[in-house]
């Protein structure tokens, strides 16, 4: 399968600009994840490439030729919808062997892929039920398991895991992500899950309101995302709003509401100018005695989270803030109670600072 392109392509449904001068490159057998909340424009860049929408601007290649009019049906792709899309007359298997059959394989070697892939999506054992006696999560994997048996070297992946239950969720992530490695797919899956992104994806695209606002690898992203939006959609944070007192080549002195000082990476601010400084949660320190790190606040456990693995508390500050602290591996009982009085602390090289955005904070962080 080609590398596939974008060049400045927007796309409209009336007054709406669903995409907006987005460019971006997908190399042979990469596994893409775009990620973004409803309405950020990923339903809409997956059926474009998929040719069922034409781009009103722009032009799409696979590889050197550009696809802007090709139909869907010579693209070599096959498109996985959140609607399912199954042939009500035609049994689970049947439905799984329907693009094996349509690449002339023979049937015999059209049913052996297609229980073989029901067989990884845990469905072998409705093999001659029909849709119509399926629930939705069934059907979705049905769907599923119809993409991957297609012989397509595209594989256009729309929410595929989001009617599962969170168990089965997580294991057909990684099954999916080896699959896909294994037969030499091209993937570009959309999805609103983060963590289910940064598990499978080779690189993630971060869209919003129809713009890319981040693209590179997983790790890249979470660590060194490119704004505030960003931030908190990929993992969480707390945010902090305060106003640059003085800069050295160490540090910079941030006023924070309160009065509160917090030393923050110097990056290239100056004096008096407006800031957002950002902490992920598993940076924040909570504890009964005064830490020895770069920044410390005193406050009092307002709220106690219990997630499985971890905790999360919610510390609030002298200031008034409200700062969440994610806590792993701890005992049975949680290590600090409602309404105790604990110490918050960061270091400064947890802390990312961004220019302050021109709608504010609030804004900045809405998902629509």
């Amino acid at each position: 399968m080609p590398e596939i392109s974008f060049a400045n392509v927007s796309k409209k449904f009336g007054s709406i600009l669903a995409l907006d001068r987005v460019s971006f490159d997908v190399e042979d057998g990469e596994y893409l994840c775009v990620l973004g909340p409803t309405g950020s424009g990923k339903s809409t860049l997956l059926r474009l490439i998929a040719g069922l929408l034409r781009p009103d601007h722009g032009s799409i290649y696979f590889g050197n030729k550009q696809v802007n009019n090709v139909d869907a049906q010579d693209r070599n792709a096959v498109y996985v919808p959140q609607q399912y899309a199954l042939f009500p007359h035609l049994t689970v298997l049947e439905n799984v062997a329907f693009g094996p059959l349509a690449r002339d394989n023979a049937e015999s070697v059209a049913l052996e892929k297609a229980r073989a892939t029901l067989e990884m999506v845990r469905l072998s054992s409705r093999a001659s039920a029909y849709p119509g006696e399926l629930s939705g999560g069934m059907q979705q994997r049905v769907a599923l398991a119809r993409g991957l048996a297609s012989g397509a070297g595209l594989l256009l992946l729309d929410e595929p895991l989001g009617a599962l239950d969170a168990r089965l969720r997580l294991d057909l992530r990684h099954k999916l992500r080896e699959l896909v490695k294994q037969s030499g797919f091209t993937a570009i899956h959309v999805t609103h899950d983060r963590d289910e992104a940064m598990s499978v994806a080779d690189h993630i695209m971060v869209l919003r309101n129809g713009r890319i606002l981040d693209y590179g690898t997983p790790n890249r992203v979470y660590t060194r995302p490119t704004g505030i939006f960003v931030t908190n959609m990929i993992g969480g944070a707390n945010f902090f709003e305060g106003v640059v007192e003085s800069t050295s080549e160490k540090a910079a002195i941030v006023r924070i509401s309160g009065g509160i000082m917090a030393h923050s990476p110097p990056e290239l601010f100056t004096a008096n100018e407006p800031t957002i400084l950002a902490v992920r949660k598993e940076k924040v320190r909570i504890s009964n005695s005064n830490p020895e790190l770069d920044n410390v606040v005193s406050g009092e456990v307002r709220e106690v989270r219990f997630l499985g693995s971890s905790r999360e508390y919610l510390v609030r500050l002298t200031n008034g803030d409200v700062v969440v602290s994610r806590q792993f591996q701890e005992g049975p009982e949680s290590a600090f109670k409602v309404g105790e009085k604990v110490f918050v602390g960061f270091e400064q090289i947890d802390i990312t600072p961004f220019p302050y955005p021109p709608e504010g904070l609030r804004k900045e962080l809405e998902v629509v």
